[in-house]
């Protein structure tokens, strides 16, 4: 990429986000309080907001924390969130947080994820339910999503494919439509083209229970998980920001017992962003 790109004006970038949002200025100034007037000002390069102005805009236009330092710049300002690498020191006490609780979940499987889908780290537990992928598809940097869904990886095993698949492509749509990343974008097209191949091959059903599980066979014996994510609502660095822990729990006694049975090697290869 040449270094010479052009540097959107703020009040272009402002409307590109407000309409992205699908807001009128009237609904940005109602949920915002700053006056439509101001406003056009702005998005049409007469007036020059504050610093704290833009971070209040952004506020309320759900940015990622990348896109807030972009439209701070723009307009000439100082970026006001770190964007630091996950093995910065800075970040150390949050990512030992976040790997203690990997290990507590033990023996039930958790991952810690980036924004795009790669695997951070994860706990021995997942190990054991990728014996059998492809290992080029467990090497750094693991997509995670790529890594369910491709044919090469776990998708031979699950048995509600396109019911999971779908819930993958949604919350990867979700993400596209929020970052309006080129990467998402790409990502969401890749897996959207696994699902349509899963739902033609084995059509889809409505889930028959409370939460939709992940259907997986290994070593003969049905599992099921149902799962949780958390992120972190209080990050000030846009790749904290983009972290989500994952973490599935067993639906039945079944599944219980052979989380809890002896785990086996390690197959997953460490390295991904901020992985040891």
């Amino acid at each position: 990429m040449s270094g010479h790109a052009e540097v959107q004006p703020v009040g272009v970038l402002l409307r590109t986000w407000r309409e992205r949002r699908r807001y009128s200025q009237q609904e940005l100034s109602d949920r915002s309080g700053v006056s439509t007037r101001h406003l056009s000002r702005v998005e049409t390069g007469k007036a020059r907001p504050t610093p704290e102005m833009l971070v209040h805009l952004c506020e309320h236009l759900d940015l990622p924390l990348r896109e807030r330092n972009r439209l701070l710049l723009a307009a000439g300002y100082a970026p006001r969130y770190r964007d630091r690498h996950l093995t910065d020191a800075s970040s150390a006490a949050v990512m030992d947080g976040l790997r203690a609780l990997l290990d507590a979940h033990h023996p039930y499987p958790a991952l810690l994820l980036d924004e795009y889908r790669d695997l951070v780290d994860a706990n021995a537990a997942v190990d054991r339910l990728l014996a059998g992928c492809a290992p080029r598809l467990l090497e750094p940097p693991v997509n995670v999503a790529r890594l369910v869904l491709h044919p090469d990886g776990l998708s031979g095993r699950i048995g509600n494919l396109a019911e999971w698949g779908g819930h993958l492509l949604r919350q990867i749509d979700h993400r596209a439509e929020r970052t309006h990343d080129e990467r998402h974008h790409a990502l969401a097209a890749e897996i959207a083209g696994h699902v349509e191949k899963a739902a033609g091959r084995r059509g889809t059903s409505p889930p028959t229970g409370p939460v939709l599980s992940l259907d997986l066979t290994m070593d003969g014996t049905r599992l099921r998980f149902f799962s949780t994510s958390a992120i972190l609502t209080t990050a000030t660095d846009a790749a904290l920001a983009g972290l989500h822990l994952e973490t599935f729990l067993p639906v039945d006694e079944a599944t219980r017992r052979w989380l809890e049975s002896s785990q086996g090697p390690v197959a997953v290869t460490r390295g991904g962003p901020g992985g040891g």
